[in-house]
């Protein structure tokens, strides 16, 4: 299981969604390849041809080729992505949790570059770069017609160079300049502490490749300070995903032995694979089983799940499988439903193609694909309600996305949006301030989380206001 890796994942400045991704350390024999159409394969090469010959300046006969190639598989869905030299080197580098740039997760909207979430910690953070800023323009150059990779490129450097960027705001309705100074930014994917006596809070943001070491530290830690710990809450909330064995990993340290996590299906043989809750599908080869280390009350520990529209990937793995192995009670809003697995094929020159290869499935046979996990109980962001949540991208708003099961186009959640997005233009006219942010997570004013000890704690628990009506009838407003 070594040989899982995550997505481009959050390189220098992030991604559309984290990742469930295969390393496959072969090339693709030669034998192997399906015949080429040779009709298209001769208009290919007449286009390059009259491209080369009569293009106003002189093209790069090979930047002409890989941009096709790119193209190519651009087309197929959103996280299928061609490497060229230089950011196959970037994402063999970045899949140990460190990087230099500005430090936030991103995706491209309308042509523009969406800050999903700054990286907590990061220069984008301190700076106070905000989730559905659009940066318009990187130094001098507009982003209006760069791809993702083109717009990473952009923003990473060396360490300590400044990049400026022209953010527009919409729910401030303008556009301003940021300078930030790039770092090498250290993902600390895990983070925990005894919110009260009795209850702990371990915090995933990303699955890294010492995530798990990270969890069984911060876990001990918890258990030192309470052996008779009475519930805990996994905070997977904008947790993109990250490493398969991670999610495989963080499941199994709360499951009974061998029980499923997760299964894959694809065209490949090697993609239709079951993972189950023991070492042999997350122990790193020559390594020592890194749960060993685990209280064996992890076990029947008490246990909620916060999510959002923000946890993809790997983080909906392990709510997928905690909810059908009923383990744990998931909180919070519906995922991301990016239920497909990526494989990286690395191909002649130092060059690799990452291409979807299979779907995932919970332990109970559903796929997630453009749906994501439903929680068992909806909450709302705040006390009073959602102020971003309708805003925020989920699988399904991303153009040529796999089609989920019984996928049909969601005018509600559209309308939704719309109406969040007006309400903060009103509310923005009205004051001239703001919307106020979000509480950090793990405080006290983090409502979410207060709800969570409440249902550990057996005392009521105050469900969703805005959830669409039949989603509220699909989970009880209160378990005990």
């Amino acid at each position: 299981m070594g040989s899982k890796m995550k997505l481009v994942g959050i390189l220098a400045v992030g991604a559309v969604a984290g990742a469930l991704t295969t390393m496959q350390l072969q090339a693709v024999a030669r034998n192997a390849l399906a015949p080429l159409p040779l009709e298209e394969v001769q208009q290919l090469a007449a286009v390059f041809d009259r491209v080369k010959a009569e293009y106003v300046e002189p093209v790069d006969e090979k930047k002409l080729i890989s941009d096709a190639i790119a193209g190519m598989v651009a087309g197929l869905d959103p996280h299928s992505q061609y490497f060229d030299k230089k950011s196959f080197k970037d994402f063999r580098e970045n899949t140990g949790g460190k990087f230099v740039g500005i430090g936030i997760e991103m995706a491209m909207e309308e042509g523009l570059v969406k800050v999903v979430s700054p990286i907590e910690g990061s220069p984008a953070f301190r700076v106070g770069l905000k989730p559905g800023d659009l940066i318009t323009r990187i130094d001098d150059s507009p982003v209006k017609g760069l791809t993702v990779d083109q717009a990473v490129k952009k923003m990473r450097g060396e360490p300590n160079t400044k990049v400026v960027l022209t953010v527009f705001r919409k729910a401030e309705s303008r556009s301003f300049p940021v300078t930030i100074i790039r770092e090498e930014i250290r993902m600390q994917s895990v983070r925990a502490k005894m919110v009260e006596p009795g209850y702990g809070w371990i915090r995933v943001s990303q699955f890294q490749e010492r995530t798990v070491e990270d969890f069984v530290r911060k876990a001990e830690e918890l258990y030192k300070q309470d052996p008779k710990l009475k519930g805990l809450v996994l905070d997977l909330r904008n947790d993109p995903g990250g490493l398969l064995d991670g999610a495989v990993a963080l499941s199994a340290a709360f499951l009974p032995d061998d029980v499923v996590v997760v299964t894959t299906n694809g065209q490949l043989p090697e993609s239709r694979a079951t993972f189950r809750a023991s070492p042999e599908y997350y122990v790193r080869r020559g390594a020592a089983d890194p749960l060993r280390k685990l209280p064996a009350a992890m076990k029947s520990v008490p246990l909620v799940v916060l999510v959002n529209e923000g946890s993809a990937s790997a983080s909906e793995i392990v709510a997928g499988a905690l909810q059908d192995h009923k383990r744990a009670t998931i909180m919070g809003a519906q995922t991301f439903g990016k239920g497909s697995v990526q494989t990286i094929r690395p191909l002649p020159s130092d060059t690799a193609l990452k291409i979807t290869t299979a779907r995932y499935y919970t332990p109970a046979g559903k796929s997630i694909q453009a749906k994501g996990i439903v929680p068992d109980i909806w909450l709302d962001e705040t006390a009073e309600g959602n102020v971003y949540a309708a805003l925020r991208m989920r699988e399904a708003d991303l153009e040529r996305h796999l089609t989920g099961a019984d996928e049909k186009k969601d005018a509600e959640r559209e309308k939704a949006r719309e109406e969040a997005r007006k309400k903060l233009e009103e509310q923005q006219a009205k004051t001239k301030e703001p919307p106020k942010p979000l509480p950090e997570f793990g405080t006290p004013e983090d409502f979410p989380l207060q709800q969570a000890l409440n249902q550990l704690r057996g005392l009521p628990v105050l469900a969703s206001k805005t959830a669409p009506a039949e989603q509220r009838a699909e989970a009880p407003a209160e378990k005990k």
